[in-house]
């Protein structure tokens, strides 16, 4: 079996409040290979987007450990965290988070400029992004001009501009109706399709079925994973 690109070995999250204890991760184990496309269900409050904070190196474990391409990762600095953030990890929120005063364009630009990526070759990849989620024609708009589908287009075009070695989709289609949902959802199979490895969290069992494996969380632990019919 080839190495995983995600390995978790019992990590574990507790949040400190005053005198409360929150064990929002309770021991996960838990493997996901390049390639893959992985959906996380689970009730409200389960540690779902801790979780997928904890993968894409927003926060760190109280316990056990992450390696990311098989490199650990859970004790880094912040510049290095942030570092293979930009290159590695894409996301994809359920709000959107465009920047509003940036067009299209530069909003799917930004993480190539944060990396120093030369501008012929920026323009390049925003353009080739852009293209693929159908927003070329939209990129000398600013996001407020848009609609919440083609908001999250770009969202999608900006997480995917860099070739990122994963894309995290936290509820993408959270804010959208059922028809644009079914629009982005069917935009991270192309990815997927295209060889992109997708974890996603979602609440909607009609989009986790677009997912090669579901992984049910519940108290923070894994508690039942499925594979997708063949």
């Amino acid at each position: 079996m080839a190495e995983s690109l995600i390995h978790l070995d019992g990590v574990k999250k507790v949040f400190y409040t005053e005198e409360v204890e929150t064990h929002a991760l309770a021991g996960i184990y838990l493997d996901i290979q390049a390639g893959e496309y992985v959906s996380i269900e689970g009730p409200s409050g389960c540690g779902k987007s801790t979780l997928l904070s904890i993968l894409g190196l927003l926060d760190t474990p109280t316990e056990g450990s992450y390696l990311l391409n098989n490199r650990p990762v859970e004790n880094l600095t912040l510049s290095e965290r942030a570092r293979i953030r930009n290159r590695e990890v894409g996301f994809v929120f359920q709000a959107f988070n465009l920047i509003g005063d940036l067009t299209v364009y530069e909003n799917v630009e930004l993480p190539l400029t944060y990396r120093g990526t030369p501008a012929k070759e920026r323009k390049e990849k925003v353009a080739r992004a852009l293209e693929k989620v159908g927003m070329a024609h939209r990129m000398k708009h600013y996001p407020a001009q848009l609609s919440g589908g083609q908001q999250q287009r770009v969202a999608v075009a900006r997480a995917v501009v860099g070739d990122p070695s994963i894309v995290l989709a936290d509820e993408p289609t959270g804010n959208l109706d059922s028809s644009n949902g079914e629009a982005v959802m069917g935009l991270l199979r192309e990815l997927h399709e295209a060889g992109s490895t997708i974890c996603m969290v979602t609440h909607d069992p009609r989009y986790a079925r677009h997912a090669d494996r579901t992984i049910q969380l519940f108290d923070g632990r894994v508690v039942e994973e499925n594979d997708a019919a063949a």
